[in-house]
């Protein structure tokens, strides 16, 4: 009996959209340290350009899981979902650099206070903060604006 609510659990969890979200974001950001590291820096030699190309691809591969995976959607009006969920990555993307901007360049003492002022320290709490904020922002809008066309 105990087995099989444990596998009943688990089967529930797995099930999850909110857990399959965040296998999705995992598998993506994988997929983009793959491309950035592995693949595209020894060809090209730019970090900037090779981040900027990391950063669309795995923008793609997300919205290939998320599409298919995460929010189990039609294929009908994939071209339209793609181009919001496109705009929305960006928007969430200005969002992290204005939490880095605000969080590290501006204002450091606002978290340094709690660290010491260690620059690194403030840099690695700002990040894990908009990451979150990111990560929430960007479920939220996917799952009331962009994946509404469920199969």
């Amino acid at each position: 009996m105990k087995k099989l609510l444990t596998n009943s659990f688990v089967q529930k969890v797995t099930q999850h959209e909110v857990f399959k979200y965040l296998v999705a974001g995992v598998l993506t950001t994988i997929f983009y340290a793959i491309l950035r590291i592995v693949i595209i820096y020894p060809l090209l030699k730019n970090a900037t350009l090779t981040a900027t190309i990391a950063s669309v691809l795995a923008i793609v591969f997300a919205f290939v899981v998320n599409d298919t995976y995460v929010f189990n959607q039609a294929r009908q009006g994939w071209q339209s979902r793609f181009v919001k969920f496109f705009l929305a990555r960006l928007s969430t993307l200005f969002l992290d650099t204005g939490l880095a901007y605000l969080l590290v360049d501006q204002f450091p003492g606002i978290i340094g206070q709690f660290v010491g002022n260690n620059m690194s320290w403030v840099n690695a709490i700002a990040t894990l903060i908009g990451q979150v904020l990111i990560m929430a922002t960007n479920y939220v809008i996917s799952k009331f604006f962009i994946f509404k066309n469920k199969k």
